[in-house]
């Protein structure tokens, strides 16, 4: 099978080359892949010290070949979205049972790949904040593929939504997903807010911070920064009585919340924010425009028609 393989020397460490057809386990299905999304983490944060030869990637949708030996999960020609930690980026991937969702004949498959790892992660952290209804809401970092899931779901669970992005450009479109305002950074809001999903990390993480009402909390998602945060707890202490960070990683397996989202968008509530498409073969273009924050929301690479 062809496949997107780690390469230490290659452009963005990759190279597109030939790999064995993966075997899977009782628990597995082999699927035939139709499309992959790629993650900001998994481009920026791989490690280059990965064995050559090792095919990345997280998300993928397509076709079931051969059913789990177990008798768990889908039967063979099933549509499915997947998700693991490793082996998206190829033609076929074999996954667990437990990490994939059914996806309905009048959803677009090839657009489920850009669902796992950003969809379920804004889920599981908008999950954390507590009960929101009526609250007031921050998503820092809301033009990437989690924060615009964040903004949609935070709404749909009640909250107003303050959408923080980097410009004017990467703000369009929220509004339309239910954020009732959009700044350029935390520092430009006015008010106070009862919870924070902040994808970006250093300065807009502490700022975020420093905008809570009493009793409020952070989740911190992620480090689009790249930067290290510092907060000066002593200034928190004057602005607000009491507040909390929480770092986040999310839960797996992922089939039950998965299943939600998919749910969700065939019912038209949740959007599925693809903000660039194409052939896998323009995987090079596609990370240039994800890593320069280019792209509004998820970059989805088609492998086949499905």
């Amino acid at each position: 099978m062809k496949a997107l393989v780690h390469n230490q020397v290659g452009t963005h460490m990759l190279t597109m080359d030939s790999a064995p057809t993966p075997e899977p386990g009782p628990s597995q299905a082999l699927i035939q892949v139709v499309a992959f999304s790629f993650n900001f983490g998994e481009v920026a944060f791989r490690p280059p010290d990965l064995p050559d030869g090792t095919i990345p990637g997280w998300d993928a949708a397509g076709i079931v070949v051969t059913p789990a030996a177990d008798g768990s999960g889908p039967a063979a020609g099933s549509r499915v979205v997947t998700f693991g930690w490793a082996g998206a980026w190829a033609e076929f991937r074999a996954v667990d049972t437990k990490e994939l969702a059914l996806v309905p004949d009048g959803v677009d498959l090839q657009s489920t790949a850009a669902l796992p790892v950003a969809g379920v992660t804004a889920l599981q952290a908008v999950r954390r904040l507590g009960p929101i209804l009526s609250s007031r809401v921050l998503v820092t970092g809301a033009s990437g593929g989690v924060g615009r899931y964040a903004v949609q779901l935070a709404s749909l669970a009640g909250a107003e939504v303050v959408a923080s992005v980097g410009s004017p450009e990467r703000g369009e479109g929220l509004l339309d997903l239910g954020a009732a305002e959009v700044v350029i950074g935390p520092q430009a809001m006015t008010g106070r807010v009862d919870g924070v999903v902040d994808n970006v990390g250093g300065a807009q993480l502490a700022e975020a911070y420093q905008r809570l009402s009493s009793g409020g909390v952070v989740v911190a998602v992620g480090m689009a920064s790249k930067e290290p945060t510092t907060i000066d707890f002593e200034e928190a202490r004057m602005s607000h009585d009491r507040g909390r960070v929480e770092t986040f990683n999310f839960s797996v397996p992922l089939n039950s919340d998965l299943q939600y989202l998919v749910r969700l968008v065939e019912q038209g509530r949740l959007v599925v924010p693809v903000g660039w498409r194409g052939d896998w073969h323009s995987y090079e273009e596609a990370i240039v425009q994800l890593m320069n924050r280019q792209v509004r929301g998820k970059a989805v690479l088609d492998v086949q028609a499905a």
